[in-house]
């Protein structure tokens, strides 16, 4: 066994690498590639396109890569730059006369100034840059791979699905970013999980320059010098909280962890229950998730939820269903066999059981959902203090109830713990008295429900309605607990 597996090598604290460059407007032009060569280059060659991985939630990777933040990126600039002069494409309208300026109208609200002024100029540049956000992104790689080509190895060698998230990522943070403990929650777990990637202080200014000069070329309308230095001063922001936050990680954790397959179960020929021993403690609590990586795929992580509460012997388990086009998922289903060797990110997610509350559970799984869900289930166990736990196990078809036997065991162990099996088409067990339809329908039969807290984990299009069916059902949102955050805060939910 190895006593830290991943060193990051030097440390991420310091009083540098805080994400400071001089802006991509003021380098001397023979710096700048030119835009064709930027165009050429936007598919590396040689590198296979392959149809992004479904993305069900916790398995799905939700993660950019490394030297990307998840967020909205730009460099922070010189001091000429940060000055708030209005764009010269938008300068103000004179004031006709004999009309007031909005100075000395009592009628006329003050402009927003600070975060809210630089939240409204960031979100405007952002929808503009929807419209062309592939070819937008596309630009940014291949910028950032011809100025910086020692990061190109850091990337999977297809990028295709990389594009995607890095948008999603964008949006995500962009729209997090008037909430100060959401967007540093956020943030804080991106920056701890990059430390798998080696991803270094020195590398955000690197992505903050390209990502900046990428923005400034796709948002024609909106961009201009407030709108840059409202940028560079979230990213800034941004960057140092992953900083700070990885330099502390590095104080107490590996960068990741190798743990051993010792049991592969196949329990329907696309899912695969896989037990894993950390090579050292693996600290984690029930409901969270973590990232894997296999050594078939190397640099492509996916997400995927523990099955179960701390066990004393230390093993982890997982649910891995394999999908169309997904490297990660079909080589752990197909091609993992004990003896092999898996890397493990850092725990994250923050569908836990608050132990000091005395309300129930209401629980929402579907699919491979179930997993997080039967961890915590185990946890409630652990505690002795029994408190109801109602599970709603949803699936498509009754085939897919890989894990009901298991968590039909649990019930008549628990006098205290409900398992009612929910299946959308197709014929259902009779012994297990399934319901059919749709898991919110099912939901709402049985209640009330406004004493509860909520616990939902499945894919998003799942997470989504069932927020929206909790909430109708009278649980207030601050008592429902997922970690689908980037998909629904990217689809507007």
């Amino acid at each position: 066994m190895t006593t830290m597996s991943g060193s990051d090598g030097a440390s991420a604290g310091g009083s540098g690498g805080r994400g400071w460059f001089t802006p991509a407007s003021d380098a001397a032009p023979a710096e700048r590639p030119a835009p064709d060569a930027l165009d050429a280059a936007a598919t590396p060659q040689g590198t296979r396109t392959v149809a992004p991985e479904p993305q069900p939630q916790p398995e799905a990777e939700a993660e950019p890569h490394p030297a990307q933040p998840r967020a909205a990126a730009a460099p922070t600039p010189s001091a000429a730059t940060v000055s708030q002069a209005p764009a010269a494409s938008d300068p103000p309208a004179p004031a006709a006369p004999g009309t007031p300026s909005a100075a000395t109208d009592p009628g006329t609200p003050p402009a927003p100034t600070g975060r809210l002024a630089d939240s409204e100029l960031i979100r405007t540049s952002m929808a503009e840059l929807e419209r062309s956000s592939e070819a937008a992104t596309a630009y940014f790689y291949a910028l950032l791979f011809v100025q910086y080509p020692h990061l190109r190895e850091m990337f999977p060698a297809a990028m295709d699905n990389q594009r995607d998230r890095l948008f999603r990522a964008l949006l995500t943070a962009v729209r997090l970013y008037d909430d100060g403990k959401l967007l540093t929650d956020y943030l804080g777990n991106l920056g701890r999980g990059h430390r798998k990637y080696g991803t270094q202080p020195t590398h955000y200014p690197a992505v903050g320059e390209c990502l900046m000069a990428a923005i400034a070329r796709y948002t024609p309308q909106s961009w201009g010098p407030r709108t840059e230095a409202a940028w560079v001063r979230a990213y800034t922001a941004i960057s140092q909280t992953m900083i700070d936050a990885a330099a502390e990680d590095e104080k107490r954790a590996p960068a990741w962890w190798d743990a051993e397959i010792v049991s592969h179960e196949l329990r329907t020929p696309e899912i695969a229950v896989i037990t894993v021993r950390p090579d050292q403690p693996y600290p984690f609590r029930a409901g969270q998730y973590t990232s894997l990586e296999t050594p078939w795929w190397p640099r492509v992580w996916r997400h995927y939820s523990f099955a179960s509460a701390p066990r004393p012997d230390g093993l982890l388990t997982f649910h891995i269903k394999s999908v169309p086009a997904g490297w990660v998922s079909s080589a752990l289903v197909q091609r993992a066999r004990p003896g092999d060797v898996l890397r493990l990110g850092p725990p994250a997610g923050s569908m836990v059981v608050d132990h000091r509350a005395d309300s129930g559970l209401l629980c929402l799984g579907g699919g491979t959902g179930i997993a997080p869900i039967k961890a915590l289930v185990e946890d409630v166990a652990g505690q002795g203090r029994p408190r109801p736990v109602e599970v709603f196990y949803g699936a498509r078809t009754d085939h897919d109830l890989y894990d009901l036997d298991t968590m039909l065991r649990l019930q008549e162990r628990h006098p205290w713990l409900s398992v009612r099996p929910v299946v959308a088409a197709g014929g259902v067990r009779a012994a297990a008295e399934a319901l059919a339809g749709e898991l919110p329908d099912a939901v709402r039969r049985y209640g009330p429900w406004s004493a509860y807290d909520g616990y939902l984990s499945g894919p998003p299009g799942m997470i989504r309605t069932g927020v929206e069916t909790l909430v109708g059902c009278g649980i207030p949102t601050h008592r429902i607990r997922h970690d689908s955050l980037d998909e629904l805060v990217a689809q507007g939910a």
